[in-house]
């Protein structure tokens, strides 16, 4: 990473601008990286946002990521949110989570339930738990922290996330809240918007090029003209972004590039 910019920031920056424009919703983060983004975007330009402490409320305020609201004086209660009441908001396509994936493929299927076949796969993992609902209920982006040619792959060995051509293939009113919004990794930030929804660079994050990116992908990915580099926080994000991981949890999960 060159400059003066971590990695991680960067990261956090592109996680947070996946909520931008989303209103009165609730951005629910999966993990350090995606729960930073979510925090980071309502303590800035997506004032509107609810976000949860992760367990059982709404919080007003800006609580630190790993904190609880029990331990945090500024950080007060704003709502109830229990995991069964998570479904309401789901449901009704009132929520934008970003998650993890082991796999996914051009159209942005995903998979965090086994690799391998089947009937004998070679690891299992979380089984397909909420990605069926979130991919075809609601908004969904994702977090990658290792970009590489075994989670970036041809196809999927198991759907647990719904992509754009299979959507397709349903009743227009079963697909009416399905978008996969922004797929941020540790080399790149990725979306669909190309006209047939394939996978499209986006930006590149500093001192990462194209070229590794598609050596990194195990297929073709749409890239138009020059491709911009990932930015950096500004003065008041970078504020926003120690005030909300005071203890560099960030940089645990992404160390900077030597």
């Amino acid at each position: 990473m060159s400059g003066d910019v971590q990695l991680a920031d960067v990261v956090a920056v592109a996680c947070a601008e996946a909520f931008r424009g989303d209103g009165e919703i609730f951005a629910s983060g999966m993990g350090v990286m995606p729960m930073l983004g979510a925090r980071l975007a309502r303590a800035t330009f997506s004032p509107d946002l609810l976000v949860s402490d992760g367990e059982a409320f709404f919080v007003d305020g800006d609580l630190p990521v790993g904190a609880s609201v029990a331990a945090t004086d500024d950080a007060g209660i704003e709502g109830w949110i229990p995991f069964r009441s998570v479904f309401d908001l789901l449901w009704g396509g009132r929520r934008h989570v970003m998650m993890g994936a082991s796999q996914m493929d051009m159209f942005g299927n995903s998979n965090i339930a086994n690799i391998g076949p089947w009937d004998r796969p070679t690891s299992q993992l979380l089984g397909v738990r909420g990605g069926p609902g979130n991919t075809i209920n609601h908004a969904t982006s994702f977090f990658i922290p290792r970009h590489t040619t075994r989670v970036f792959t041809p196809s999927v060995d198991m759907v647990s996330g719904i992509g754009y051509d299979r959507a397709s293939q349903l009743h227009p009113n079963a697909r009416a809240n399905h978008r996969l919004a922004r797929v941020v990794t540790n080399l790149a930030v990725l979306d669909f918007e190309s006209s047939d929804h394939r996978m499209r660079l986006v930006s590149v994050h500093p001192g990462v090029d194209v070229d590794e990116v598609v050596a990194n992908t195990g297929f073709d990915l749409v890239i138009a003209g020059n491709t911009p580099v990932s930015r950096g926080p500004d003065e008041v994000e970078a504020e926003a972004i120690d005030r909300l991981d005071p203890r560099g949890l960030r940089h645990r999960e992404l160390p900077s590039r030597s």
